[in-house]
């Protein structure tokens, strides 16, 4: 499956909603992110929203319409590719694959938003995104 798809993302979310316990730990969420993913042949964008311990919604946007997220990552697909194999790998995402170094760094993905309330969603709930991206690795997603 590939990691542009709203498919997969709704399989982390069915990963994350049937697994409350490993989520109990990191508290209730309440936000709604976008990934964009940027290729030659076409963006893909995806807008995932966290109410308490679930995601309660996964919806294929278009990449223009990601600023009405509470906030959105964005990069290029190989970037976002590179995080999702070292998720494989590993189990979890490791070093500076994980989407905090990333969004931190900033060389590859981006943290971007119109509000700083909504941005700021991310720095409180970065781990339960982890989490849920992490997910990849119980999905059976096949690597780039």
């Amino acid at each position: 499956m590939r990691i542009d798809s709203e498919s997969f993302f709704g399989q982390l979310a069915d990963e994350m909603n049937a697994s409350p316990d490993r989520f109990r730990i990191l508290g209730d969420a309440d936000m709604v992110a976008a990934l964009v993913m940027r290729a030659p042949d076409g963006d893909f964008a995806v807008r995932v929203r966290f109410e308490g311990l679930r995601c309660e919604g996964v919806d294929e946007v278009a990449a223009d319409e990601a600023h009405l997220a509470d906030f959105f990552l964005d990069g290029p697909l190989s970037a976002w590719q590179a995080m999702f194999d070292d998720i494989l790998r590993n189990g979890s995402a490791s070093g500076r694959l994980t989407i905090n170094s990333l969004a931190l760094l900033a060389t590859d993905i981006r943290l971007r938003g119109d509000d700083p309330m909504g941005v700021d969603k991310f720095s409180r709930f970065n781990q339960t995104l982890q989490e849920y991206l992490d997910g990849a690795s119980r999905v059976g997603v096949a690597a780039g």
